[in-house]
């Protein structure tokens, strides 16, 4: 799908048809074939120039065809037959030139850009590489730094940015098809020896040894066990020091081996999932593409903490009109000064004028009298958000939606403060909330599907990942980080150390581990959490052993350092000690070791070795068995879902797949084993008896996660 025409007397036109993106499938790399020997046959045409349909040029490889066998013309000899045309080929690059799109623009002699185009090479992102010549071609035109800064991180450049590195030749804000027709018949006959990247030499800089060095700890550091990023080094070495030949035949090897791992899979299907998750279905068969969202112009936020303030930057940076509400005055000067701030710094980024005329300031709850949607973010007390949406219901006008960011509470008894319980959903930012990627829309069984559209139309305006969930405690991230924090503890008391439980979860591919996020977030948040179940009572409640609360182990640990006023990093002191409150360099405590020791001293627990194998197993088998019952509970739609608020809400590894489709890659029945395994050491603790789903998975030959959802609708039929 190239269509051929014959512009301006003597230039050849290639026009790439495949939308959206004009994606590289086979039908568009046989019609390119087919219009270039067509182009250089013609004794009329002296140029060629190549562009995309519909003001994008490419947006690199047909996705779709990694899972089937690859058909049609291969893209490197496509490509190299481009670049050895004996008439000039110029890329008039609109929209997009991303993947094999900039790969196929490299093969052209020339290159133009609208000023509003982006380009890139972002295939580390999918677990790959630029497989067509894009790891020897880019470091012989732009350099070795240059080269590995884009394809190592897999960034999009701006139009500007790309003239400046040299990717491109010229940059237009008209026409780039006519600016591209007018340059390729003022270079028509010229010599084109000069224009073969491939034939360049490239930079070497002096210190290449230390430069690769350099980048491979950095690339090693920040990749947390992801193999691609550290496979495009290699590429990129091989362009510098091999002949042009050679780099080709490594990137084929490293693309090869890349092309087969489960680290691919996993990346790609993180990308469909994506995709998928914003098609939402509630279980009264509401569906995405039959609710219709209606459109909020104003916004209220109420309650500006931490979370509030985020909030509001992320509605006014969408372009919402947000009234923001605090009761307080000390607090309300220091929010206007904190979110005028973020908003700055946010355009500065962005290279645009910050929204600071589109948030008024009030103390008075009345203000949001007129608006279409307020979002709720007072401290997370149920007593105090019942009074507030009781305010609300007697405030604003009939129609208006009401959401709440309470991250574990009842949006049901929320709404049932409401005259209109249909109008209330949870929206469960995730902190900082203008930077984090995650929504969790939470649905009562009274949300009406509109409320439900809109809260997710909304977050996809703000650049969020909107997840739809079901309301029960925790909804579906916390509820699955309450066992795999509680499995960390009991580790400790077993044997284990702070910093072997984090290391062990960092080198998995976590960002941070539990204790080091505890640390981060403050002790004192789980703390009040457990206190409002009932969990945190001074000795033991009832007569009860310390280590047994409401009939199940509980550890007192994470209550006991907050008695001593430790609580993270804000203090100073919390599972690791900091020179200061405040500071975030963790180390080790030799207090806390102690401690540690005296505790189980004082419960005749005796301490045993625990290696990497056994966390990774407690804490993320636990994890993902609460995921299973979060499934046949009906809570979350498929395993997409959950995968997805854990790689965007909770740092799971991307090169993972998210915890679901972890435990599929692992094995459903070794998961099981584990679990059986674990639940017969720790009878008192009911969560790591593997859940009837899981059961039946396997029962069913534990089949491929994109059928589970035909597992869970017979679990459910028979319920």
């Amino acid at each position: 799908m190239a269509k051929y025409s014959r512009v301006s007397g003597s230039v050849g036109l290639i026009t790439l048809q495949n939308p959206p993106v004009n994606a590289l499938s086979a039908a568009v790399r046989q019609g390119i074939v087919d219009t270039v020997e067509r182009a250089l046959s013609d004794p009329k045409v002296k140029s060629v120039v190549i562009c995309g349909q519909n003001g994008i040029f490419c947006g690199g490889a047909d996705i779709k065809e990694f899972g089937s066998n690859m058909s049609g013309p291969p893209l490197v000899p496509m490509i190299h037959a481009i670049e050895a045309a004996n008439k000039p080929v110029v890329a008039a690059i609109e929209g997009s030139a991303l993947g094999g799109g900039l790969e196929l623009a490299l093969g052209c002699h020339y290159r133009i850009a609208h000023s509003k185009a982006r380009l890139g090479l972002p295939e580390v992102t999918l677990g790959l590489l630029p497989a067509a010549g894009g790891t020897q071609r880019l470091p012989r035109l732009i350099g070795v730094p240059a080269a590995l800064d884009l394809i190592t991180t897999g960034r999009h450049v701006t139009a500007a940015e790309a003239l400046q590195l040299g990717v491109v030749d010229q940059v237009t804000d008209h026409s780039t098809v006519d600016a591209a027709v007018k340059f390729a018949q003022s270079v028509a006959g010229k010599p084109l020896d000069a224009r073969r990247i491939s034939t360049y030499p490239c930079p070497r800089p002096s210190d290449l040894d230390a430069l690769f060095e350099g980048v491979m700890e950095k690339v090693r550091q920040s990749a947390r066990g992801a193999i691609a990023p550290v496979a495009c080094v290699q590429a990129v070495r091989a362009a510098a020091t091999q002949p042009y030949t050679q780099g080709m035949e490594r990137e084929k090897e490293l693309m090869a081996t890349l092309f087969t791992s489960g680290q691919a899979r996993a990346l790609q299907y993180c990308f469909f999932a994506q995709r998928a998750v914003s098609r939402w279905s509630m279980p009264n068969g509401a569906r995405w593409d039959t609710s219709k969202p209606r459109p909020v112009h104003k916004a209220a936020v109420i309650g500006l903490g931490t979370m509030g303030r985020g909030i509001t930057v992320a509605l006014a940076q969408t372009g919402l009109s947000v009234i923001a509400v605090e009761t307080q005055e000390k607090q309300l000067m220091e929010a206007k000064q904190a979110v005028s701030g973020m908003l700055e710094r946010g355009a500065k980024r962005r290279g645009v004028a910050p929204a600071l005329d589109r948030i008024s300031y009030s103390r008075d709850i009345q203000a949001v009298a007129d608006v279409d949607l307020v979002i709720e973010a007072v401290f997370e007390d149920m007593g105090l958000k019942k009074k507030v949406f009781q305010q609300l219901a007697s405030i604003c006008r009939p129609g208006t939606f009401l959401c709440t960011n309470t991250s574990a509470l009842d949006v049901d008894h929320l709404a049932s403060q409401t005259h209109n319980p249909e109008l209330v959903v949870g929206m469960h930012f995730f902190a900082p909330a203008h930077v984090m990627k995650l929504l969790e829309v939470v649905y009562g069984p009274r949300s009406s599907p509109q409320a439900v559209a809109t809260a997710m139309q909304l977050g996809k305006k703000m650049g969020k990942i909107s997840v739809a969930v079901g309301n029960c405690p925790g909804f579906v991230g916390n509820r699955m980080l309450k066992p795999y924090m509680e499995q960390a503890f009991f580790l400790l008391e077993e044997g284990a150390t702070p910093e072997l439980v984090d290391r062990a979860l960092e080198e998995f591919g976590f960002p941070m581990g539990v204790f080091r996020m505890s640390d981060l977030s403050g002790l004192d948040v789980g703390w009040r959490v457990r206190k409002g179940d009932g969990l945190s009572e001074p000795g033991a409640p009832s007569g009860q052993p310390a280590r047994i609360r409401q009939g199940r182990r509980y550890s007192p640990l994470g209550d006991l350092l907050c008695e001593q006023g430790r609580f993270g990093q804000k203090t100073g002191r919390g599972w690791y000690q900091y020179n200061k409150p405040g500071s975030r360099v963790a180390r080790s405590d030799p207090w806390l070791h102690s401690f540690l020791e005296g505790y189980r001293a004082r419960h005749g627990l005796v301490a045993r070795r625990i290696d990497n194998q056994e966390v990774l197993e407690r804490c993320l088998y636990a994890l993902i068995n609460e995921g299973f019952r979060i499934l046949e509970d009906g809570i979350a739609a498929g395993p997409e879902d959950i995968d997805m608020i854990y790689v965007f809400g909770y740092g799971w590894p991307r090169h993972r797949g998210g915890p679901m489709f972890y435990a599929g890659m692992v094995g459903l029945g070794k998961v099981l084993e584990r679990l059986e395994h674990y639940h017969q050491a720790h009878p008192d603790v009911p969560y790591l008896k593997p859940c009837s789903l899981l059961w039946r998975l396997v029962a069913s030959g534990s089949p491929p996660l994109h059928k589970w959802r035909e597992v869970i609708k017979k679990l459910h039929s028979q319920l």
